[in-house]
């Protein structure tokens, strides 16, 4: 009997241990995809010819970025990967960021398998607000148009950046719009659940601050899109021999506190004020 109770309480400390031990792994997962969002931005501002319009990114209302998404192909195709998502508040505060999934399939003759990182650029407050609710059809619940590129870049056929979502694509490289009709966006619950520790966590208490991290890597990202959106300048270069230190540099902005140009703009593709 006491060999028994001996080998059931070994195999619950057992379990236990492997519970333990594939949270942390999953929680290190979600991290990564951090890391990797903001790689993604970091590495687009510091190529000004093939980014985000200023402009257009200046006013945005919301940014996703999804590293990595596969795309698998033959004859019927179909594209997934997990990413992150910051909205604004009224003020023009970032939020902390919401893990999301994007999942779209394309039909025809096509083959073959391919990575890619995606970058949405939301533009108006309703295209956000849809996600709230569990999932985003992008050109049906919002509508989406292929980016532009450059720094300087107009749309020809839309220069006043009336389409609700623009969408990117990086391929080994190379960084272009990318037509994403009738791509889902949904709200990854595990993921939120397990990196803010909350059971149950929804998108719109994340987005209205209700639930904060500290995470560093969360930081990391918030100040990758902050530099993106104008909200941060370059670091300065060092000082001249026999001239006054400069202060040291600000930490990283805190979750929710990241702010650029305030959105309470009811035409977002105009000049700002």
């Amino acid at each position: 009997m006491r060999n028994r109770v001996t080998l059931i309480s070994l195999l619950a400390g057992i379990a236990l241990t492997v519970s333990v031990t594939q949270l942390h792994a999953q929680a290190a997962r979600e991290e990564g995809h951090l890391l990797l969002a903001t790689q993604v931005l970091e590495e687009l501002s510091a190529s000004p010819d093939t980014f985000i319009p200023d402009r257009l990114m200046q006013r945005a209302y919301g940014i996703a970025v999804v590293p990595d998404v596969t795309k698998v192909a033959f004859i019927a195709g179909g594209r997934r990967g997990k990413g992150v998502l910051v909205t604004r508040d009224k003020n023009g505060r970032f939020s902390n960021p919401v893990f999301i999934a994007l999942t779209g399939g394309s039909f025809g003759w096509q083959y073959g398998v391919e990575s890619t990182d995606i970058v949405l650029v939301f533009t108006t407050r309703t295209g956000i607000e849809g996600i709230t609710g569990g999932k985003v059809t992008l050109g049906g619940d919002a509508s989406v148009a292929a980016g532009p590129v450059g720094r300087q870049a107009s749309v020809a056929t839309d220069s006043n950046f009336t389409a609700e979502v623009y969408s990117y694509s990086r391929t080994r490289g190379l960084f272009a719009g990318i037509a994403l009709d009738g791509t889902v966006l949904s709200i990854d619950r595990g993921a939120n659940a397990l990196f803010y520790k909350k059971s149950g966590v929804t998108a719109s208490e994340i987005m209205d601050g209700d639930v904060k991290t500290t995470d560093s890597t969360a930081q990391r990202f918030l100040a990758a899109v902050s530099a993106s959106t104008g909200g941060t300048s370059s670091p300065a270069s060092a000082p001249a021999a026999g001239a006054a230190a400069a202060p040291p540099p600000p930490p990283p902005p805190a979750a929710g506190d990241t702010k650029s140009f305030p959105m309470a703009d009811p035409q977002p593709g105009t000049e700002p004020k």
